[in-house]
Parts: structure tokens; sequence; C-alpha cells
């Protein structure tokens, strides 16, 4: 069912008012209020789908890396002819892999049914292996879909019934990924063996636990869009997401290249979607440019991955850095870790901190808690898609129930560690354009 004109017509009113009113404040004037707004109940991040040329080469890579075995798949052995989905999880991550087969494929077998091989092909060849797909788990997709189209929203594909009470919708969220919308009953959620969606298998592993480095879910999901505004006013017309945060260039930026960037988050905090845009006039292009540049256009630019210890993580995937897994960006000068002994240190033990600068973690804090955080180099060919592993402390409040919970982005997104990191980013760029450069003088 295609949203009536008058429908469409007011959203559009109503997100071109929401853009006329958007003007970032910098962060030390932003003042924080959660006004309760969301246009949808939305629960958590239920997945990250990335597009790809192979699945099964792309998430070896990711388990390996991340320690996240795979976990369901959709595939030729399961009669989907169509594509191959290949799930990984490490808690409460999901991340899912998707290629298309051939030209010929039947794609009435599907698992996704908004999967187009067509679209698949196009995408993977314009951006590489990217996020097509960031899943939100809402109380009911249609009614989230109907919701955000009403509010303005692109529609991408119109709300389906999946079987076992599971339904799917998206809508656009920026360039060429969709903001997906998940929803199944509670007790789905919670039935033993339940799969990840209709038409996936579940993947047992020989050895459970095995492969578990302690990443548990999805913090925050990153996207570069040429420009703020339009964007922000967009995503947070048809989702009704407050700000949670927002940095400018004089917040964040070096002598060299900057960005402005602004937070979206839902009402519990507990999904937020940070969108950057390239500041110009700068030395160096900025680094948000030249993401754009590579990628070929908007796009997720990172995702931060939450660890409940860190260190560990690290260890763990810093072992399997020349093996095949990630590799980190270079760490700060010693001297950056005075500064984490003068902000944390009433909270990391001098062991911790020495482990922080051993392994390369940035230190930040706000007025509410402390931020571990370390970003790898791209995880692709491209100079684009990269990762964020993050451990917040702090924040500890406890439900109606009694349940203990950490507020969402507790600790802040990192202000003091910006300038650092857009100094290792910038060093790796100049040593790619000075091998480019050996390589033209060579020729």
């Amino acid at each position: 069912m295609t949203p009536t004109p008058t429908a469409a017509a007011t959203g559009a009113a109503m997100a071109a008012a929401d853009q006329a009113s958007f003007r970032l404040v910098a962060n030390r004037k932003f003042v924080r209020v959660n006004p309760r707004s969301d246009r949808f109940p939305t629960l958590a991040v239920h997945h990250v789908e990335l597009w790809c040329a192979d699945a099964a080469s792309a998430a070896g890579r990711f388990a390996f890396g991340l320690g996240a075995p795979l976990a369901a798949r959709s595939d030729l052995s399961t009669g989907n002819t169509a594509h191959a989905s290949l799930l990984l999880r490490s808690g409460a991550l999901a991340f899912l892999f998707t290629a298309p087969y051939a030209q010929a494929a039947d794609a009435a077998t599907a698992s996704l049914p908004s999967f187009s091989a067509a679209a698949a092909r196009r995408f993977a060849a314009d951006h590489g292996l990217a996020v097509r797909a960031v899943a939100l788990r809402v109380a009911d997709a249609e009614d989230a879909f109907r919701a955000s189209v009403a509010a303005g929203a692109r529609p991408a594909f119109e709300p389906v019934d999946l079987g076992l009470g599971f339904r799917l919708a998206e809508v656009e969220l920026y360039g060429d990924v969709v903001l997906r919308y998940v929803s199944y009953p509670d007790a789905a959620a919670a039935a033993p063996g339940r799969p990840f969606l209709p038409g996936f298998e579940d993947v047992t592993s020989s050895a459970p636990g095995a492969m578990d480095y302690g990443l548990r879910r999805f913090d925050h999901i990153v996207g570069n869009v040429p420009e703020l505004a339009p964007v922000a006013s967009y995503v947070a017309g048809f989702t009704g997401f407050h700000e949670f945060a927002e940095f400018t260039a004089e917040d964040v930026g070096t002598a060299e290249s900057g960005l402005n960037s602004v937070v979206l988050a839902n009402n519990s905090e507990t999904v937020l979607l940070p969108l950057n845009e390239p500041v110009h006039g700068t030395k160096r292009r900025s680094q948000i440019q030249t993401y754009l540049d590579h990628h070929g256009g908007p796009g997720v630019q990172h995702i931060a991955l939450a660890s409940d210890d860190v260190l560990r993580t690290l260890r763990e995937m810093r072992a399997r850095s020349a093996m095949g897994g990630f590799e980190f960006l270079e760490p700060p000068p010693p001297n950056y870790y005075d500064g984490v002994r003068r902000r944390a240190g009433d909270v990391l033990t001098e062991a911790q901190i020495k482990e922080c600068q051993e392994l390369g973690v940035l230190v930040d804090r706000d007025d509410q808690g402390v931020l571990l955080q370390i970003f790898t180099k791209p995880v692709g060919d491209r100079p684009t898609l990269f990762l964020e592993i993050i451990q917040r402390i702090g924040c500890m409040e406890k439900d109606k129930k009694g349940q203990e919970y950490q507020r969402g982005g507790c600790g802040g997104f990192g202000k003091g560690n910006f300038s650092q990191l857009f100094k290792s980013i910038e060093e790796y760029e100049k040593f790619l354009e000075a091998k480019q450069a050996a390589a033209v003088q060579g020729s």
C-alpha cells in the first residue's frame, strides 16, 4: 500500500520545515534534552547487513577478526538460490553478509524479500564491501513504516509478513543505505531455537564459547553525508529521534581537516545514529570527503562495537591482526597517557592505564562516565568502512524491576579524542598518498 499523496505531501512539508530550523550550535553550547519524541517504539538494533561480492569470504574474515561465529545461514544449502546470506553473532551483535548468486537465480527463493540481485551487484561495484541495511527491532514493522512515510520518509520496501510472526519493511536512510524495520512477538524472541529470520537455518558451533572475544552489542552506527542539515532533519523527522550530541569543526577538528557531526537517539537512547559532514577550506581535504569520494556517495562510515572488557577484546583481536584479522590505527604518543591519568585516574588503575597505552586505547570522559575506544584501519579495499571497539564505564541505573543497566552514550563520543583520531587517520592517508606518488614516479 502506497501512502496517499496528501500524506506524502504533508511529510515532505514537515521535513522541509525541520531542515529550515536545523542549526548546529557546537558541543560547548549544546544542551541535551530528551523529549521522548519517537514516532514508533524502537527497541534495539536487530542486525547490520553488508552487501558484498562473496559472503563466505567476508563473513569468515569478520568471524575470525571479531570472535563472532557463524550462527545462521540462508543459501544454496537451505534452498535459497537467489542469494547467500551468512549471519555472525557475538552477544547481541548480529552481522549479516549477503551476496547475489548467478543472473538466472530464482528470486522467489530469497529469504530476504527486499533483496535484489541487480541492485546488490551495482551496490558492490559502486561501494565495495559496505553496509546496505541498518535493521531496528520495532514493536510493529508495518506501524513503523506507515508512521515514517507519513512523516516524510522515502519508502524502500513495503511491509511484508515473513511468517512465524515476523514482519519486515524498509525506508531510505541515506545514500544506498536503508533503515530496515523488523518486528516479532516477544514469545518468538524468547522461544528456544528461534530463527534469526524465517528462511534462515541455525548453525550450531561445535565448540560453544571458543570464539568469544567479549563483544556484546552495537553501540552506534555512523553515517557520512555531503551535507548534514537535510539528512539529520530527514532522519529525525521521520523517526522522531532526538539530538543526543553535536560537534562542529571547532570542537573536534585539527589544523588540517575537520567535520561537523550530530548524534540522533531514540527515546531510551540505546539506538544511536551519528551523522558526519565534511568541512571544506582546510589545509587537507576532510577525511569525510575522502570517504565520500571512495565510497561513491553517502554511506555508513563506521560501526561501534561495545565490549564488556575492551582490554581483553583487544588482546584477542590484536593477536589475530597479522593472520587475517583487523589492523588498528597507530597509537597516540606516550605523553597522551599523562592526560589520561588526569582525566580518568580515579576510575582506571595505573595497571589499566599502562595496558591502554600498550594496546593504543584512547580514553575520554564526560560528566557521566568514562569511554575507552580504539579504531581499526579500513576493513575492505577502500579507505571507507572501519570499526570502533569501545567500553563505557559508569552511568549505571536500575529499571522498574530492579535490573541494573547502563545509560546509552555513557562517557560521550570521544570529543577529547577526536583530534588524536584525526591525526592518526591523516597519517594513514599521508602514508597511502606517499605510496601512490612513489608508484606513479616509478611507472
